[in-house]
């Protein structure tokens, strides 16, 4: 059986999500997690979208394919129904900065990554004079100067759309950097943050936070609104392009359609896009 587990985690110690020799991360951290629960030697999971070092996860998904009597040790020990119980025997296993917020079957042709339609980050920043609230050092990037959120918006709208988003991303071998950024809005919060709202179909590596780093340049007035705009035509990284630090991103949700759908979005999620 297929399980989903809707989980989050503060990715301050981590390395990173992906599995590394002698390293801690929160893949590791979970599949060994689920394989004491289940007394099982190996539990594999697949995420929606992979974190980098320091990045934390508030809606984080994850898939596992289970035996179909793996859940048959939990009997027994709870009253709670197997998944329920499964939570429980999880969270009582894992360190206090991971948690699996739920456990479901998942329905027929669900996929952790494919079958997601779109993934939301938050980008924060304190650019105020007294700086980052210490209850909030690891989730909010302090910023010396104050932001313009209206130039932040201005530079932003171009980049929305089907684009090449190539001088944004590390490039990897055999993989597209062509991406639908479908919202990039900047705003600033009740309590001063200034707050990037981040959403597309699929994110390239570290593509948020060049485009962070690109934007606080325009909103601290060192660069014009235009010049965002102009290094995603250049479709070429440019060395000196600031990414910004890990610790004030955020993955908040993944949405996924409905029913049939599920297998129909992962079969073109699978197929590798074309660039411009």
């Amino acid at each position: 059986m297929r399980i989903r587990l809707d989980v989050s985690y503060d990715g301050t110690d981590f390395n990173g999500w992906a599995i590394q020799p002698a390293l801690r991360t929160v893949q590791g951290t979970f599949e060994d997690a689920l394989g004491t629960a289940l007394r099982l030697p190996q539990v594999r999971v697949v995420c929606a979208g992979r974190t980098d070092a320091g990045v934390h996860a508030r809606g984080q998904v994850l898939h596992a394919d289970l035996p179909p009597d793996a859940l048959d040790v939990l009997v027994g020990r709870s009253s709670d129904a197997p998944l329920a119980a499964l939570v429980r025997r999880v969270n009582g296993i894992l360190p206090p900065d991971v948690r699996v917020r739920s456990a479901t079957e998942a329905e027929p042709g669900f996929d952790a990554r494919f079958s997601a339609i779109w993934r939301r980050y938050a980008y924060r920043v304190a650019d105020r004079p007294d700086g980052v609230d210490p209850l909030l050092r690891h989730h909010v990037l302090a910023w010396p100067h104050v932001l313009d959120v209206d130039a932040l918006n201005r530079a932003s709208t171009p980049l929305l759309g089907l684009q090449d988003f190539a001088s944004f991303c590390r490039r990897r071998a055999g993989a597209t950097t062509v991406r639908t950024l479908l919202e990039l809005a900047w705003s600033r919060t009740p309590t001063g943050l200034v707050e990037a709202r981040v959403v597309a179909d699929a994110f390239c590596h570290t593509m948020v936070r060049s485009l962070v780093g690109c934007l606080l340049e325009v909103g601290e007035g060192r660069q014009p609104p235009e010049w965002p705009a102009e290094m995603l035509v250049g479709r070429a990284r440019v060395s000196s392009l600031r990414v910004a630090r890990p610790h004030g991103l955020t993955l908040e949700e993944v949405r996924y359609p409905e029913g049939n759908e599920l297998t129909a979005q992962a079969e073109r999620a699978r197929n590798a896009r074309s660039p411009i």
